[in-house]
């Protein structure tokens, strides 16, 4: 008995230290799951703040800039900037101005001519807005915010600045006052800083710091006056110089800022929350975006501002947790080691020695309990378990042949499929002139052809007769191989019209390939989904008449020598287009030593950069000119790398075509249009 008293003191004295090993740790985890709760009730607040802040702030701006547009944009003040010295003129504005003036919270407005740089403002004071206040000028460092408003290429500025002529400080709302792209002038209103430091800050919540700063961190309102940047909207100070959100956080907090600022911008009407220290305290900070002032809320939350727990409560808690703890404690350890540990100590050497395979192995079954009817039916677990391996077994050597079989299927498919799309790609391959252009051009020309796949439903032509040679381009719908099907239906109905019509008049050619694809093609007879429409452009060369004739369905034809870039624009319809256009031939003077280029939409619309945006007509024809003067060899491998460089790792979007001529002054032992056979540098 003495041994068994014993025995169970042990048994007891251990638990109970086990209970207490894990109280501590469940008492960390504990205070870290209040902590926890804490911050994350704490963020939700935040978070809620900041968007009411948000909608708090949204909502005088948004009407002070509504008022501010209307003002810009009414023609009477249109009509009195452009005569500012008609006095008919300027009695109408004040009289409509001085409506605005009323509903504007500050109660007043202003305006500059920006012909003579005079700057009106309308308080209802002694003139009220007839005569100017002062004259901006460029030399004047406090008048630098008009000009780079001016010269910036938003219609709208909000700054918040201190006037040191008006002698207010203000949240300026400043419209530009255009006519069509003339600027007039700047026309706007205001809210008085501190009016709307107090709509701002009222009632902030303890433990809350509310700030406005603009996209580069610069403070534009915040509790403490003297830190906001007066005037750093628009005025030309140094980066050192403003007082900016960055400074005011650690340097290792600078950059996940910087990316919450990114990502808040990116999706307004949204908070991204991060932690950080500001001004050496730790504060979670919650960032949004108010695209209507292109400013972002950040809201400083100091989670320190509320107590974990209240001492009041916590000691006798505890006393009371300690207790209850030793009570459970003696209880379930007697109850534990005497009715569950000892038999399940017998149930868990049976159940070892059939985790190990040994599916025969006794289990204490005879018990009465639910001890005994457990280890009945782990016995009967452990026979079907026995059972379902061998199946299972069977089954996975008979699934994995199965799937060796299919993968060696799906290989042979593939490699028939792919030596069939490399055939396709020799066969469209074939189709392409350039035998005919290496014979009858040699140097004078260049092509950059890049399918988007193997395939593609771009491809260009030449045809040359005694008087001349057509050379054009052909884009068609689709790329890949619904593409390339296209290009070779193209190329037959491009071959009968040649023959009906002729080389000599692209406009006709087109009216021709165009009523052929219908007659082939008709769209009635097709699903809406299918796209059969072509672009393309054809150039008839006349060397003897010294002429270009061109007409093209959505490609222009780009001529350049390097300082002058020209174009002969196409139809803005495409071939196959659901409303049937007329094209025209347009003549212009062949000159020699100048390049002539056609272009696809695929080298165009290529997205690139970091910021995703097509390659674009503006970098497309700076690098005409500047390409125009180098051998045709050298301007396709200087496209190539201009595309190479601006796509960068993203994938091509469409097939590209670039095809580009020059007519030169012959060398002594140039052929003629048409020479009957030879052999030169292929591009």
């Amino acid at each position: 008995m003495a041994a068994r008293l014993g025995l169970r003191g042990k048994s007891v004295s251990l638990l109970l230290l086990a209970c207490l090993l894990a109280l501590i740790p469940a008492g960390l985890i504990g205070w870290k799951a209040v902590a926890e709760v804490r911050d994350h009730f704490a963020g939700a607040f935040a978070e809620q703040y900041t968007l009411l802040q948000m909608q708090r702030v949204i909502a005088p701006v948004t009407r002070e800039l509504a008022l501010s547009r209307r003002l810009a944009d009414s023609i009477v003040t249109r009509e009195w900037l452009r005569a500012p010295e008609d006095p008919t003129r300027q009695a109408r504005f004040l009289a409509e101005a001085e409506g605005f003036r009323q509903h504007f919270a500050s109660r007043s407005y202003f305006i500059v001519d920006h012909a003579s740089g005079d700057y009106y403002l309308g308080d209802g004071g002694g003139d009220n807005g007839t005569e100017p206040r002062y004259r901006l000028s460029q030399e004047a460092p406090d008048h630098a915010w008009y000009f780079a408003t001016m010269d910036s290429t938003s219609t709208y500025d909000i700054n918040v600045s201190a006037d040191q002529a008006l002698d207010l400080a203000m949240v300026w709302f400043n419209v530009k006052v255009m006519d069509n792209d003339t600027l007039l002038g700047l026309a706007g209103g205001g809210i008085d800083l501190q009016q709307f430091i107090r709509r701002f800050l009222g009632n902030t919540p303890s433990g809350m710091t509310p700030m406005l700063v603009d996209s580069r961190g610069t403070l534009q309102v915040h509790p403490d006056t003297s830190r906001i940047a007066l005037g750093s909207g628009r005025h030309p100070l140094e980066d050192g110089d403003r007082p900016r959100i960055q400074a005011l956080v650690g340097e290792s907090d600078r950059e996940p800022l910087r990316r919450a600022m990114h990502d808040a911008m990116r999706r307004p009407g949204t908070v991204v929350a991060l932690e950080a220290e500001l001004e050496g305290e730790p504060r979670l900070l919650s960032v949004g975006y108010l695209p209507e002032l292109q400013w972002l809320l950040i809201t400083a939350l100091d989670l320190q501002a509320a107590p974990l727990l209240d001492r009041r409560w916590f000691w006798p808690m505890a006393l009371a947790f300690g207790l209850l703890l030793m009570l459970l404690t003696a209880s379930f350890a007697y109850s534990t080691h005497r009715l569950i540990l000892t038999p399940l100590q017998r149930l868990k050497l049976s159940a070892q020695a059939i985790a190990e395979g040994d599916y025969h192995s006794g289990l204490p079954t005879e018990r009465r309990d639910e001890i005994g009817e457990l280890s009945r039916t782990f016995a009967h677990m452990a026979s079907q378990v026995e059972g379902y391996t061998r199946d299972l077994e069977a089954q996975v050597r008979e699934r994995t042949r199965d799937l060796e079989q299919t993968h060696a299927q799906m290989v042979t498919a593939h490699r028939q499929l792919e030596a069939s799309i490399q055939y396709a790609g020799i066969i469209q391959q074939a189709i392409l002139p350039d035998d005919a252009l290496d014979q009858h051009l040699r140097h004078r020309y260049g092509v950059l052809w890049k399918p988007r796949d193997v395939v593609g439903g771009d491809f260009y032509v030449f045809q040359a007769t005694e008087r001349g040679y057509l050379l054009g381009i052909v884009d068609c719908a689709g790329h890949g191989v619904p593409g390339a099907l296209m290009t070779m239906l193209a190329r037959a109905i491009i071959d009968h019209a040649l023959a009906q019509k002729g080389a000599e008049d692209p406009a006709a050619v087109l009216a021709e390939i165009d009523r052929q694809g219908r007659l082939l093609l008709p769209q009635d007879q097709l699903p809406a989904s299918i796209a059969t429409s072509m672009d393309m452009g054809l150039a008839w060369v006349d060397p003897a008449a010294g002429t270009l004739t061109y007409a093209g369905a959505k490609i222009d034809l780009h001529a350049s020598d390097g300082e002058r870039l020209e174009t002969l624009a196409g139809h803005r319809r495409a071939l196959g287009h659901r409303r049937p256009t007329r094209y025209e031939n347009r003549v212009a003077p062949l000159r020699r030593g100048w390049t002539y280029t056609l272009c696809s939409d695929g080298l165009l619309d290529q997205a690139g950069s970091n910021d995703g945006f097509g390659f674009g007509n503006r970098r497309f024809r700076a690098l005409l000119l500047a390409q125009a003067g180098q051998p045709l060899a050298e301007q396709m491998a200087a496209f190539e790398a201009a595309l190479r460089d601006h796509q960068g790792d993203l994938p091509q979007r469409d097939d590209i075509t670039l095809l580009a001529f020059r007519l030169e002054p012959p060398l002594p032992d140039a052929p003629s249009p048409l020479p009957p056979e030879e052999t030169g540098d292929a591009r």
